[in-house]
């Protein structure tokens, strides 16, 4: 069963959704590829303290690496991009082509960028570190505003660390 709360970020509303209580989807508003409202369940605001304990600390710079169990709904190949996602150090990027390389499959960055996404768990499973092969932000569901505004916020908090 799904359920679902909105959680506030300096980054607009996140729409946190958890199946049988694990956590499967982040939403911001407006976002590409986000499902339909009606599919998240009914909001139960006592279910996910500690994505939501996570997420502040996040946003303080105090938390680089999530631990929060989640349930991540794709493909084979798309868990296995959204794994390498979690493999990206704070503060860093990779190309879709180092992505694709790292996955033993070095022609297939555009298909890494489809994974990408499609990703259901943003910020937490860091597709905004994902830039293009000459460094210029591409594609994010977020909007490259926002995807900006995460990168410039992990390397300012990085340098403070």
């Amino acid at each position: 069963m799904k359920q679902h709360t909105v959680t506030d970020s300096p980054y607009g509303p996140l729409t946190l959704v958890a199946d049988d209580g694990v956590l499967c989807g982040l939403y911001m508003t407006g976002q590409r590829h986000r499902p339909p409202q009606e599919s998240f369940g009914p909001r139960d605001d006592t279910l996910f303290a500690r994505a939501e304990e996570e997420l502040r600390a996040y946003f303080a710079g105090e938390l680089e690496e999530f631990t929060v169990e989640l349930r991540l709904t794709g493909t084979p190949f798309q868990r296995t991009v959204w794994d390498q996602l979690r493999r990206i150090p704070y503060g860093e990027t990779r190309t879709y082509g180092q992505l694709a390389e790292a996955l033993g499959t070095p022609a297939a960055s555009r298909a890494v960028g489809l994974a990408n996404g499609r990703n259901p768990v943003g910020i937490i499973v860091p597709c905004h570190r994902v830039i293009g092969a000459n460094g210029s932000l591409t594609g994010y569901g977020g909007g490259l505003e926002r995807k900006q505004r995460l990168l410039d916020f992990e390397r300012g908090a990085a340098l403070f660390a």
